[in-house]
């Protein structure tokens, strides 16, 4: 049996680094407020994990984070201020695509879009069959 492709990525100063072990569920793109918000952007891709299959690796550990919702924390590096992704109570860990290090791999093309409305129109956002 193939070993697992651990994928590597952090924050912009690299103080906080992660290790996620594969194989990846499908990642979605989410168009929310928060998401708009916690990243900065207008459309966020996300790559959802288990707990037990991220490990963070880092100087400083794991992230600091900002409790923003019922059910998920937004995790972010307290030293640069860079956006990481959620820590959900699930147990789920949610990274930001562009956190990781190497985003090209075809396993993270988004499989689906969340929340739509809040785009403007004049964003589009495609998902690949």
């Amino acid at each position: 049996m193939a070993k697992p492709r651990i994928y590597q990525g952090g924050c912009l100063c690299g103080a906080v680094r992660f290790e996620a072990t594969g194989p990846i569920p499908k990642p979605h793109t989410c168009s929310c407020r928060m998401c708009q918000r916690h990243s900065g952007a207008l459309t966020a891709v996300w790559v959802e994990l288990p707990a037990n299959r991220v490990r963070w690796t880092g100087t400083a550990g794991a992230p600091a984070t900002y409790r923003s919702s019922a059910a998920s924390s937004r995790a972010f590096c307290s030293a640069c201020g860079s956006s990481l992704g959620a820590i959900d109570d699930d147990p789920v860990v949610a990274l930001l695509l562009g956190a990781f290090d190497k985003a090209h791999y075809k396993e993270f093309a988004p499989a689906a879009h969340s929340y739509v409305t809040p785009r403007p129109k004049w964003w589009k956002v495609h998902i690949a069959d």
